[in-house]
């Protein structure tokens, strides 16, 4: 993380007061949350509508923090502390990232995409970190905060850094890239996430794209080349660019062959290797997070020899097709961190084809974020459902009745119970379940389906 003096910050955050008495203070990393402080700490406080961090400063640095910054039009800074005087401190703590980013001499792997970023980030951290000092974005710290964050938080001698670069709106993504200034980026795939914002999957397309901009001169994107949005208009983009992808066609630079699919994951093999792959993550669409994580991995000349290995130890963020068991011995795929219509169909798509299991239960939620089409989204995913392969259906939420209006036209409506109360629906579920279910929760994040998943484990 970084460590400077209060000289050194000063210069690099354009501090306007007289820090002479501190200059040889040492700040050793940043926390923006008072209750988070570590010895040595910089304290940035942020002032909004509701709350002002500037209350916390005096508190921070009685705890240990060894400087703070202060934003200028708040009224009283404390003369006799250490404290850097800026114009805005969220502006401050991006032009920090921004010029440590510049200091040091690690790679950079910029990560964006509709779904499966995380999961991305997660495999490629975990396929580089055989061969070199890794870090990556933990957590969402994903956004115009968290990723400075994230920055300010690389060790000096870290090789590479995996950042995931999340967005809701045009330029966010062109900000993020342009700080981060990555070696190689992936966009994982155009889904219908955050149409409520952009309008359309062009619009969408077009805002992942901007991650290009910030791409070193000659760098390496890696793209999704079953999306014709990004594959068109990466033949008209002028930069420098060079450009891997992959997907399900044997158009792609790198495909699978051979999927199996097992109780815990998948065997594939690819087309540019006769390795036999072993990946411990459920559903066939992560094989496709894998290939792009496996071009990167190539690119930074890790061979499939040792690919393979890494990806028998991958380790993935929680509440993404993370197989669990409930107390009455059913299995639960626990895929509640997100969810739009493409993701959603992936996992459906999952557990239909999954062998083994006498019941099959889907738990379903609102899909947020989906614009004037929400409603008519949430209906195709229910008309969508195989009635030989699904046995119930449970929804939760208000567009989760759309979703269950749809499958009562192919499940028959005996086979489908919508809810709006959660302890409701916990409480029908649990009389459907037993050593021989298998039960998919999905939902986007803010419906919290994953306390159905702690009520069928009893947690």
């Amino acid at each position: 993380m970084i460590k400077r003096s209060m000289k050194q910050l000063a210069e690099m955050v354009s501090a306007t007061n007289d820090i002479s008495p501190f200059a040889e203070v040492m700040i050793d990393g940043v926390t923006i949350d008072s209750r988070k402080i570590a010895a040595g700490n910089l304290f940035i406080p942020f002032k909004g509508e509701n709350a002002d961090g500037h209350k916390y400063v005096e508190e921070a640095i009685g705890k240990g923090a060894a400087a703070a910054l202060w934003q200028k039009n708040v009224p009283n800074p404390p003369a006799d502390l250490p404290i850097l005087v800026v114009d805005d401190c969220l502006i401050a703590l991006q032009e920090l990232a921004r010029k440590y980013r510049k200091e040091l001499p690690v790679k950079v792997v910029g990560i964006t995409g509709s779904n499966g970023k995380t999961t991305t980030k997660d495999m490629t951290a975990g396929l580089l970190s055989i061969q070199y000092k890794v870090q990556k974005t933990e957590g969402n710290y994903n956004n115009h905060i968290g990723l400075p964050l994230t920055v300010l938080g690389l060790s000096e001698d870290t090789e590479i850094a995996v950042l995931e670069m999340g967005m809701s709106g045009r330029g966010e993504i062109e900000f993020l890239t342009k700080l981060a200034c990555p070696d190689a980026v992936v966009i994982t795939n155009i889904g219908e996430s955050h149409l409520l914002d952009l309008g359309s999957r062009e619009g969408i397309a077009e805002a992942k794209l901007e991650i290009l901009e910030g791409l070193q001169n000659g760098g390496l994107a890696v793209l999704n080349g079953d999306e014709p949005l990004l594959m068109n208009r990466i033949q008209q983009y002028e930069g420098n660019v060079r450009v891997q992808t992959f997907g399900r066609n044997e158009t792609n630079d790198m495909y699978p062959r051979e999927i199996t699919q097992m109780e815990q994951g998948n065997r594939f093999k690819i087309n540019c290797s006769d390795v036999v792959f072993e990946l411990p993550v459920l559903g066939t669409h992560n094989i496709l997070n894998a290939l792009a994580s496996m071009e990167i991995a190539q690119y930074f000349s890790i061979p499939f020899e040792k690919i393979n290995a890494g990806l028998a130890g991958i380790k993935l963020t929680n509440m993404r097709m993370e197989l669990v068991e409930g107390r009455r011995g059913e299995k639960i795929i626990n895929d509640a961190y997100n969810a739009s219509p493409t993701s959603m169909m992936a996992a459906i798509e999952l557990v239909a084809n999954i062998q083994g299991y006498e019941r099959k239960i889907l738990v379903l939620g609102d899909m947020l974020e989906l614009g004037p089409q929400e409603e008519q989204y949430h209906l195709q995913i229910g008309e969508g459902l195989d009635a030989d392969k699904i046995d119930y259906l449970f929804t939760f939420g208000t567009l989760g009745k759309d979703i269950a209006k749809g499958a009562g036209k192919v499940l028959g409506e005996q086979r489908v119970f919508a809810y709006t109360n959660k302890d409701e629906l916990i409480q029908k579920l649990e009389q459907y379940v037993d050593e021989a279910t298998l039960v998919l929760v999905k939902a986007s994040r803010g419906m919290k389906l994953e306390e159905i998943v702690m009520a069928l484990q009893n947690k």
